[in-house]
């Protein structure tokens, strides 16, 4: 059976929004740079549940998101992703984080670098695989 979740790109000044997710063993991708964004709820489109989820993780969601595309990335654990797209139309101190262990803009060249020092981390920490993929294939569509 599929998970299906719904995540999303926040780009400001051709910086992208990344949640470093919490070091926790049991969760997936631990440790490592990610989307906002998560599990839909029973009934809930991708879109209505990806701006839930910006609300409860970083208090902010855009008046616009589009859709990008819908990943099912074999041997990805069944899980299902829908993505969507939105500027970042406040400073970074300006959101609460929620959720996560730390939260940065990815520059273009970082995000080809595939990791980020994180200050509360303390330490460089990786970009989960299936973002790298995503937003390579985002990059490139957008000519970047």
């Amino acid at each position: 059976m599929s998970t299906h979740v719904a995540i999303a790109i926040l780009q400001q000044n051709q910086q992208f929004l990344m949640q470093l997710r919490d070091n926790i063993p049991n969760i997936v991708y631990p440790g490592y740079w990610a989307f906002f964004g998560g599990h839909l709820e029973p009934g809930e489109t991708p879109e209505v549940g990806v701006r839930r989820e910006l609300l409860e993780e970083i208090g902010y969601a855009p008046e616009t998101l589009s859709h990008f595309r819908t990943y099912d990335i074999e041997g990805e654990m069944q899980i299902i992703r829908h993505v969507y797209f939105g500027d970042l139309g406040v400073e970074l101190d300006q959101l609460q984080l929620n959720e996560g262990w730390d939260m940065g803009l990815f520059s273009v060249e970082q995000i080809h670098q595939c990791h980020r020092y994180s200050e509360r981390a303390g330490e460089v920490r990786p970009l989960g695989r299936p973002h790298q993929k995503i937003l390579f294939d985002f990059l490139s569509e957008q000519g970047l």
